[in-house]
């Protein structure tokens, strides 16, 4: 008689994507969570967060029938205690470098910050994350960067165990980077766009927040989370423009890339002047900002004392932002690679 013996199935999670380390986990509230699934979509991780600024660039990953939306009013104190009362974390992403008939940065970045924090610090939540911004600084001459430098102090101040992270300049789709710098074929800045940053993927952001979320060693630290090479924006103008090679044409006459320097105030004047069309246009704020390179806080950590150390590079994933802007005939001749095959084929074609 035969009889064949088949060995055990083991359940592997190949596609595990959690970062926790453990099924069972417990807060810094005695709080036992429990995790169901392998990690990823359709898993659970037990935890309750709330997130502040979902809506925003940042903060858009979901999945479905995880994400509960909920209506925020920023104004309402008693909503925002109601929507943190459960919550194991709060994240609080919500910030603006611009302002509104509404809202000012410093309702949005100081004031608004501050009445979450205050909500949080009553219900005991046991972790609370807040997204600040490279350059925070109180005495800075943008308004923006100042206001979030305010807002560093006053989160510390009500609650000390806040982690702080202040990400450089994001890219991604629908990003305000590339989205500012890669469209306009020419741009008259304070200073040739001169300005030097270190430019991280919001991917990798995402995926070091989410790791502070559930790492309790991180309370209390601030993070500044860069990417791993510097370049400034007529570098950044000049890898897209290598990429789109658009222009226009009209007639004799042709318009193509450039950069240019105009006085300050002269930018300052004609940025002023936009605010009053009714869709978000560049501010004097931001033209300021143009004259403030990134600095690094060394006393800050980073992505390496999270153990994120394969960080994404600007010219990697640049095609994949930016290719719908790429004129029509740069268009059908497909990626870089591509090209470069196909000239390649011609050369040798004729050259044999």
């Amino acid at each position: 008689m035969l009889r064949s013996a088949r060995a055990p199935v083991l359940r592997a999670r190949t596609l595990y994507t959690s970062v926790l380390e453990s099924d069972i986990n417990i807060t810094r509230n005695g709080k036992v969570n429990v995790a169901v699934g392998a990690g990823g979509r359709s898993s659970r991780t037990g935890y309750t967060a709330t997130v502040f600024g979902a809506s925003g660039f940042l903060g858009l990953t979901g999945d479905l029938g995880v994400v509960n939306f909920v209506e925020f009013d920023p104004r309402n104190i008693q909503l925002i205690e109601e929507l943190v009362a459960h919550s194991d974390i709060v994240f609080n992403c919500i910030g603006a470098d611009y302002w509104t008939k509404n809202f000012s940065m410093a309702d949005v970045n100081i004031g608004i910050t501050e009445r979450i924090t205050q909500a949080v610090k009553a219900a005991g939540n046991s972790r609370y994350v807040y997204v600040s911004s490279y350059n925070a600084d109180p005495s800075s001459e943008s308004i923006y960067y100042a206001t979030k430098g305010i807002s560093e102090q006053v989160v510390r101040d009500i609650l000390p165990e806040t982690t702080i992270v202040r990400p450089a300049p994001m890219y991604g789709r629908e990003d305000t980077l590339l989205n500012y710098l890669g469209p306009k074929l020419k741009m008259w800045t304070p200073n040739r766009n001169a300005k030097e940053i270190w430019p991280v993927h919001v991917i990798d952001v995402a995926k070091a927040l989410e790791k502070i979320g559930y790492d309790d060693s991180t309370v209390g630290q601030t993070y500044e989370l860069y990417g791993p090479e510097k370049l400034s924006f007529l570098e950044i103008r000049k890898m897209i423009h290598g990429i789109t090679q658009d222009y226009a044409q009209v007639g004799p006459v042709s318009y193509s890339f450039g950069d240019y320097k105009v006085p300050l105030e002269l930018a300052k004047l004609v940025a002023h002047a936009k605010q009053y069309i009714y869709w978000k246009q560049t501010n004097p704020d931001q033209v300021q900002r143009h004259l403030i390179h990134q600095k690094i806080d060394p006393a800050a950590k980073t992505f390496e004392d999270l153990g994120i150390t394969n960080i994404d590079q600007l010219a990697d994933r640049l095609f994949t932002y930016v290719k719908g802007w790429r004129h029509p005939l740069i268009a059908q001749q497909g990626g870089s690679l591509k090209k470069e095959a196909r000239r390649l084929r011609e050369q040798q074609h004729f050259t044999q």
